[in-house]
């Protein structure tokens, strides 16, 4: 387990350094001139470039990456060329509310995805099983921002449930408010990744109920709800760890539709900002820590797959 350990890490180093490089790459082809969002359409030739210069973006492309990279390394992303605060304070005000709002997503789909997934596999040709199949074709064929308006109009302005703008609440200081004002964006984010975990379980569980030891434990008189729950869930769920862990990343780094649907003061409503500006430090800042995070989960999602399956570290 430890050679396994070593080998993740050190191919860890590599790829995070090429995701460096790209979303640096990346973020300067971006169309615009954020001097000229600083300065205004009024600006002068020479004060576009005063501002220029004092963003450092009259230096060669070159040496720009190596002040950042430089100064990433260390922790520093820089200064918001908008507010000239620092990214990483701004990061640290929206982190604990996306961290939230991706937490109480991967809950949903939890709740959803796995109990579908077992309806699905368990009873594929009835009416229950045909429905689950007609609600996971809609969870997937409907986009995230369009599935929030849709919770909009249903569950605020037609019932008045739920608030249709989202604010920060700490779910430790209030669970109610929390609560209240999350649910709605965790169902638009989790529902979608739901119906991506409820076809694996599905596939897991057909696999499953069809293996020797299922037919050992019915032929020993284990009643059908042990069957299912102590044999078959527990092996068919196995593959479907490492596809929660990818849909846990991709909930914290893509929350920016659904933070600016619901007005909910995330890091991706704050990267929407930065796009909008084109705040290069604050962009490569955001996007660098989705990838940062991306990265760790799925180490560590490998790491546990290989703990549940000894046959990954021994490969």
């Amino acid at each position: 387990m430890r050679a396994y350990l070593l080998r993740r890490l050190v191919q860890f180093v590599p790829v995070l350094a090429l995701a460096t490089v790209v979303i640096w790459a990346m973020i300067y082809a971006l169309p615009g001139n954020p001097a000229l969002v600083v300065g205004g359409t009024d600006a002068t030739p020479e004060q576009l470039a005063a501002i220029t210069a004092r963003m450092g973006l009259d230096r060669p492309l070159p040496a720009q990456f190596a002040t950042w990279l430089g100064h990433a390394v260390r922790g520093d992303m820089g200064s918001s060329f908008i507010s000239g605060r620092s990214v990483t304070s701004l990061i640290a005000d929206r982190l604990p509310a996306t961290v939230q709002l991706a937490v109480l997503a991967m809950v949903v789909v939890i709740l959803v995805g796995v109990p579908l997934g077992m309806a699905a596999a368990l009873a594929p040709r009835s009416w229950l099983g045909r429905l689950v199949n007609v609600v996971l074709a809609f969870g997937l064929a409907v986009p995230t921002f369009w599935l929030g308006i849709l919770l909009i109009l249903a569950l605020s302005i037609q019932f008045n449930l739920l608030p249709a703008a989202s604010v920060f609440v700490p779910i430790w200081q209030d669970p109610f408010a929390a609560l209240q004002n999350t649910v709605l964006p965790a169902l638009a984010l989790g529902i979608p990744p739901a119906t991506i975990t409820a076809r694996f379980v599905a596939a897991s569980m057909s696999d499953v109920m069809e293996r020797d030891f299922v037919r050992t434990a019915r032929a020993k008189g284990a009643s059908e709800r042990v069957v299912v729950v102590r044999h078959a869930l527990r092996n068919a769920l196995l593959p479907a760890v490492t596809m929660t862990g990818v849909q846990l990343g991709h909930l914290l780094g893509g929350a920016i539709v659904v933070e600016v649907v619901f007005t909910y003061p995330g890091l991706g409503r704050l990267l929407y900002s930065a796009l909008s500006s084109r705040d290069y430090a604050l962009i490569q800042g955001i996007v660098l820590l989705a990838v940062l995070i991306f990265l760790v989960l799925n180490m560590a999602i490998d790491i546990l797959y290989a703990y549940l399956d000894p046959r990954i570290r021994m490969g």
